[in-house]
């Protein structure tokens, strides 16, 4: 049953009711020499009685439709705003114009601080985690590491790289007459070509992944011109410093290496694109690319790679949002927000005034 329906039954019950308290009370100070009378007398052809009947009906239907539209625009307007916090949006700058709803928009700004403030506490406890991570990385990992990625990249890499150029130079050079051996060199050309993109993954999950003292916007563009060096995939980004915490940077910076990651062994994409920009207080991070996409249904609770990559988003108090169609390529959105100094102070007053009511 909707608002202004609810609201024309009570405004009716609550017209009768009324109604037959004042006419009780008239005709116990007043009372007729007959009630027959009532319903004799008539007023353009119909019972006096059928008047007042009417009339009850017609000021309980005026005032419950009234009060009935009344409130709903008001619950409307406390919907929007719940709306609003569930998305994770900042509650707008316009105030609620009647008083007896005051108590609930605060109620919904106390709300937004402290989601302010668990998102401000969730980033600093990830730069805190960060900054241990970083300080706590053995050399000897970080040696080991660069090793095995020195010698993949010496041994294998090169081996792969050699074995695909003679084989591809045997597919034009000397053409098979046999069109099922011409396939098949054709297919390990391919196998060859994909073994090292492969191997280029690897090398960059084995390369370890912390900034070094570098910003984010440094680490992701030393990254992308080292992997459009080594890879046919035309790489392109567009990129703003940010001054953001350590935590922050260190975990988008992981959820790019991981993107570009499942692009090289997955994506199969001719095109790979990194937006990294800070609007209105949010820092927003996107990657696409034009490869062979997934169907997000099938793959939502089976990706490793997706479910690090939204962890790593939520960690830092962020959304994670990505859309991908077979044959259409993938897009991935992550937004951080970041609370302002101007923010917390007005977080602060209002946490107070809650506590003084």
């Amino acid at each position: 049953m909707s608002t202004i329906i609810r609201h024309i039954f009570t405004g009716i019950l609550f017209s009768i009711l009324l109604s037959a308290v004042v006419l009780t009370l008239v005709f116990t100070v007043f009372p007729p020499d007959s009630y027959a009378v009532l319903w004799e007398t008539e007023i353009g052809n119909v019972s006096f009685l059928i008047w007042v009947f009417g009339f009850i009906l017609a000021g309980g239907t005026i005032f419950g439709i009234s009060t009935g539209w009344y409130w709903r625009q008001r619950l409307h307007r406390i919907e929007r705003k719940l709306d609003r916090l569930s998305k994770g949006q900042r509650l707008d700058e316009e105030k609620e114009p009647y008083h007896e709803l005051k108590s609930i928009e605060k109620r919904l700004e106390l709300i937004q601080s402290r989601i302010d403030q668990q998102t401000e506490n969730a980033q600093r406890l990830a730069t805190e985690r960060a900054e241990e991570r970083e300080k706590s990385l053995q050399e000897i990992v970080v040696q080991e590491r660069n090793r095995l990625a020195r010698e993949l990249h010496d041994s294998v890499s090169q081996q792969l790289f050699a074995a695909s150029m003679m084989i591809s130079a045997l597919n034009l050079q000397n053409v098979p007459e046999d069109d099922e051996m011409k396939k098949k060199l054709q297919l390990v050309e391919k196998m060859l070509q994909q073994s090292q993109l492969e191997m280029r993954a690897l090398l960059l999950h084995l390369r370890p992944v912390a900034l070094k003292g570098k910003s984010l916007v440094q680490g992701v563009e030393e990254l992308l011109v080292e992997m459009q060096q080594k890879i046919t995939i035309d790489i392109s980004w567009t990129a703003e410093e940010l001054s953001v915490d350590k935590g922050i940077e260190d975990q988008l910076f992981r959820i790019i290496q991981e993107a570009m990651s499942n692009t090289l062994r997955h994506a199969q994409a001719t095109s790979f694109h990194v937006l990294l920009i800070k609007r209105e207080g949010t820092v927003i991070l996107r990657i696409s690319d034009n490869g062979v996409g997934f169907d997000m249904e099938s793959v939502k609770t089976s990706s490793y790679g997706l479910h690090n990559m939204r962890e790593r988003a939520y960690e830092i108090g962020g959304t994670f949002k990505v859309v991908s169609l077979p044959n259409q390529g993938t897009k991935l959105e992550v937004k951080v927000p970041l609370p302002t100094g101007a923010d917390q102070e007005e977080r602060a007053s209002i946490h107070t005034e809650s506590e003084e009511e």
